[in-house]
Formats: structure tokens, C-alpha cells, sequence
């Protein structure tokens, strides 16, 4: 496949999807998400400031041109291929060392990213491929998607969150193994995309289990809040399954700091025991807590998400708040 025409197809469609749903984000994850594109656009290092005149021109800049472009279709791949067919366009790629991703996350947006591949394995009966240097991205990056049976895993991403969350901590002054127990981010990024993977395989565990119905409520019509603390509760069953047990399994610690410094939002408002579990191993190095809280939470996120599909699939109206379904 041609790579200049596979790339421009690809920018072009990531311009159209971000013209489309970027300016529908809080003001404050715009911004933030705005500044990092700016730095990958411009291949600026992340120890370095962002010029701010630039950047709020650039970003005007970027607003007229999202005007221009929001109604115009996605772009077939190669003149042919549906855009949302990863498996096709990397049928062709994976050869050339490319990999192509594309899919729906949160909310519905499309995702489309383009970038070398780093690594290509089996595990768990899944396919991993691992991109490094993305040529094509969208504004917002997931570090990682399950589709089918092939799990992408993007190291860039991956690098960008850990940096991300050392500078929240650095300016908030906490103390934690990101801020003080680590060199920097190539320090932890084996250990971080191994959790991920780990995540990533549990989603597929939880997915046979809860079956198309689950991908089918996700994707219709329920309010923000309900896809939130569906997909939290969807993430805890995958951590419970895979990512704690085995994280404790390779012994490794600073993969089980990466997780918990990263289990914020709805995940931490419903799993405290968890939390509390992952408090008392820094503390004393026990793992039992970490154990069994995944024993528990293994039958109880299960127990959850049936309920919120059987409550769906009954036409009763969903849950939007957490509480009733902590642990």
C-alpha cells in the first residue's frame, strides 16, 4: 500500500472526526488535550514548555478548519476499504511494519490512528500488536482497544499518560513512585504496557461473558452517565479477572503503582476495596488484600453488569449514580 496516500487518507479522517465531536468535551479535557496534540503535531519533547502564542494561533487555526470539514464522510482506505476495517487495511499493512487502528470509543467517537509496529505477538489466545511512532492520530489517544481477537496496544499513548500523570503529581507536590521512585517515563513503560495488555486481555474475558448484548446497550441510547459507570463497571470485571491477579503474579511493582495511580474516576468511586487493598500492600508489601479483593470482585462486577443488562433489556431505566453497586 502507498504510504503517503495510506497517511493522508488517515490525517484526513482524524481531522474529520475530531471536527466533528472534539469541541462536544469539557472545556478543561479540550484544553489539556489541545496542548498535547499541539506537542506531538510539532514533535516537541515533553520536558519542554509550549510556546503560547503559537499554540493559541495554531489552535484558532485548528477550530476554522474543523468548520470546514465536519460534514464530509470518512474516507475509504486505499479507494476501497471502510475505514472501521482494521483487519483489512492491516492485512496489507502489517508487511510494510505498519499498523492501522480504528474504532468507536467513549460516547461514539471514532478513532483512527496510523503508526510503526514495535512488536507483534499471541497472548492469551489474543493477537497483540503494539505500534510505536504514530504518523496519524486523532485529538484524544486511547492507550489501548480490544477488537475481535486483536488487541492494539500504542506506546506512545502509553508514554504520554505516564508523563502526564508524574507533571498532575509534581504540581499537586504528592510524593508517589511516579514523582520520586522512578528516573522518568522509559523507566516504567514496559512495566505500564504490560498492565495495560493485562487490562486488555481481561476486557476480552468479560466481553465472552456479557456477550454482544453488552457492546449492543453501550451503543445505543443511554445517557453519559450510564455509559460511564457501565464501562467502569466493565473495567473492574476485566481487572478482577486478569490485570490484579496477574499483575501480583509477575512480582512487579511499579506495574501495580502504574494501575493504581491510574484508577481514578468511576473505578475508584465504586471499587474502595481496592483501593484500600493497594494502600496496604505500599505499605507493607502484603499482596493477600490485592487477592482477594479481585476473588470478590470477580462475582460481584459480574453480578452488576447483568443487572444493568437485564434492567436494559427489560426496558427499565439504568442507573446512573454508583453507589448501589460498590464494593
Amino acid at each position: 500500500m502507498n504510504f503517503p496516500a495510506l497517511l493522508e487518507t488517515v490525517r484526513k479522517n482524524c481531522e474529520i472526526t475530531d471536527a466533528r465531536h472534539a469541541r462536544s468535551m469539557t472545556m478543561c479535557s479540550y484544553l489539556l488535550e489541545m496542548q498535547q496534540y499541539y506537542r506531538w503535531e510539532n514533535s516537541i519533547p515533553y520536558a519542554e514548555s509550549l510556546p503560547r502564542e503559537e499554540l493559541g494561533n495554531w489552535l484558532v487555526e485548528k477550530e476554522k478548519s474543523w468548520s470546514e470539514i465536519e460534514s464530509l464522510p470518512y474516507l475509504p482506505i486505499d479507494g476501497e476499504i471502510d475505514p472501521f476495517d482494521s483487519a483489512a487495511v492491516n492485512h496489507r499493512i502489517l508487511p510494510q511494519g505498519l499498523v492501522y487502528g480504528a474504532g468507536y470509543g467513549r460516547f461514539g467517537k471514532p478513532h483512527f490512528f496510523l503508526g510503526r509496529l514495535a512488536d507483534r505477538a499471541t497472548r492469551e489466545g489474543f493477537s497483540v500488536l503494539v505500534s510505536e511512532c504514530e504518523y496519524a492520530r486523532d485529538l484524544t489517544s486511547p492507550v489501548a482497544a480490544l477488537q475481535g481477537n486483536t488487541i492494539f496496544l500504542r506506546r506512545e499513548a502509553v508514554k504520554r499518560m505516564i508523563w502526564e500523570r508524574r507533571e498532575e503529581l509534581r504540581w499537586k507536590g504528592r510524593a508517589s513512585p511516579y514523582s520520586c521512585g522512578y528516573a522518568d517515563c522509559e523507566s516504567m513503560l514496559e512495566s505500564a504496557c504490560e498492565a495495560v495488555i493485562l487490562h486488555e486481555i481481561g476486557e476480552g474475558m468479560a466481553g465472552e461473558l456479557l456477550g454482544k448484548e453488552w457492546e449492543e446497550m453501550l451503543s445505543g441510547e443511554i445517557s453519559p452517565r450510564q455509559e460511564i459507570l457501565a464501562r467502569a463497571m466493565r473495567d473492574l470485571l476485566a481487572d478482577c479477572f486478569s490485570t490484579l491477579p496477574s499483575l501480583v503474579a509477575r512480582k512487579d511493582p511499579i506495574s501495580i503503582h502504574f494501575h493504581f495511580e491510574h484508577f481514578k474516576g468511576m473505578r475508584r468511586e465504586l471499587f474502595p476495596r481496592a483501593l484500600d487493598a493497594y494502600r496496604q500492600w505500599s505499605s507493607d508489601g502484603n499482596v493477600s488484600p490485592l487477592l482477594l479483593a479481585a476473588e470478590a470482585g470477580r462475582e460481584h462486577w459480574l453480578s452488576r453488569c447483568r443487572t444493568m443488562l437485564h434492567l436494559h433489556e427489560s426496558g427499565e431505566a439504568l442507573p446512573e449514580q454508583g453507589a448501589e453497586f460498590a464494593l
